[in-house]
């Protein structure tokens, strides 16, 4: 018995439960599929409900406004796989009659989609024989092959694509890239793998010579800068002062309180870096809060102060927003702890 017929016959009996999987709408799988990117299936599924009854087809997705779609998405993070998924709905519309296209090279030329989400959707929701390779996936082929090149570099990467076309049972690439992805989420685990229970344990090179929990080899990581930021809690009549970040690019679209980068003390530095990024003069009245975040590429500390308005804005992108009404704004993580705290108060 081959590794794809030992690991069909496990995943029949093993597979997770989820709300996408049997979906009859290769919309759903897009979706999902999308949302599971650098997310865990445990966040993901109440946002996956929550967003195909708010959005429940490509049309609808389509007419949506850039705001609603990231308050569907708040929380997420990543937030321009949301503008892509708004973005290729309307391209699925314009040019495909609304409906997903099969081939892979089609639906790689839409906003968001790559390699592997391209052969996702293909063969779970079309059903064509296309190979799969994520995190988990890497992970699980370094050690049933033993791997020992960086599995990240180009190399590595050629190679494992390649391992995953050789090994994609015909007919049957659907069910097997979805068996791959629970077996490494479940049971070839980054540390301290379940191999007694695996059902390719007599398959896997890696646990044979006792290295499995050395693969995948992956190139040594960079430093993850660290930047501080300072941002302005500025209210008058029951209102506060926040910004719209432009539709491209970190956070895109979505709201801030008044903020920029600073060096050495905060509450000195707000003063000088708002005036610069937003024409805004002010005051400093005292320490809000500090709340901090890990991106995928660096670390921020956001200092909020409390502040005082001594010349009204006259900058496009701001705007006064009732202090009730925050909560219907979309806002990453670390705005919407600002706006927890301010409501608090």
């Amino acid at each position: 018995m081959n590794i794809a017929s030992k690991l069909l016959k496990w995943y029949s009996k093993n597979a997770r439960v989820m709300p996408w999987r049997g979906h009859t709408d290769p919309y759903a799988v897009w979706v999902s599929e999308i949302m599971l990117q650098q997310t865990r299936v445990e966040t993901v599924i109440p946002y996956f409900k929550r967003w195909m009854d708010t959005f429940p087809s490509v049309r609808a997705l389509a007419k949506a406004t850039e705001q609603s779609v990231l308050n569907a998405w708040e929380g997420l993070g990543y937030y321009s796989r949301a503008r892509n998924l708004r973005k290729a709905a309307q391209m699925i519309v314009d040019e495909y009659s609304g409906k997903l296209p099969h081939a892979v090279d089609e639906l790689r030329k839409l906003p968001g989609i790559g390699r592997y989400t391209a052969g996702a959707i293909a063969s779970i929701a079309f059903g064509l024989d296309e190979p799969l390779l994520d995190a988990n996936l890497r992970r699980v082929y370094t050690r049933l092959f033993n791997v020992n090149i960086p599995a990240d570099s180009t190399e590595g990467e050629r190679l494992l694509w390649n391992l995953a076309a050789k090994n994609l049972p015909k007919g049957k690439a659907g069910d097997f890239n979805q068996a791959m992805m629970d077996l490494g989420a479940t049971i070839c685990l980054p540390k301290n793998p379940r191999c007694l229970i695996c059902p390719l344990m007599g398959e896997c090179e890696a646990q044979k010579l006792g290295v499995q929990e050395q693969r995948p080899v992956l190139k040594p990581k960079t430093d993850v800068p660290h930047v501080v930021h300072a941002a302005a809690a500025i209210r008058q009549r029951g209102r506060v002062l926040l910004a719209k970040r432009p539709s491209k690019g970190l956070l895109g679209g979505m709201w801030e309180f008044p903020n920029g980068e600073v060096a050495g003390d905060p509450q000195k530095g707000l003063v000088k870096t708002l005036r610069a990024g937003y024409g805004l003069k002010l005051r400093s009245d005292g320490m809000l809060t500090t709340v901090q975040h890990a991106y995928s590429h660096f670390r921020v500390t956001v200092h909020a102060f409390h502040c005082e308005l001594i010349e009204t804005p006259k900058k496009g992108n701001l705007k006064w927003v009732k202090i009730s009404e925050l909560d219907n704004l979309p806002m990453g993580k670390t705005d919407r702890q600002i706006a927890r705290r301010l409501c608090d108060e």
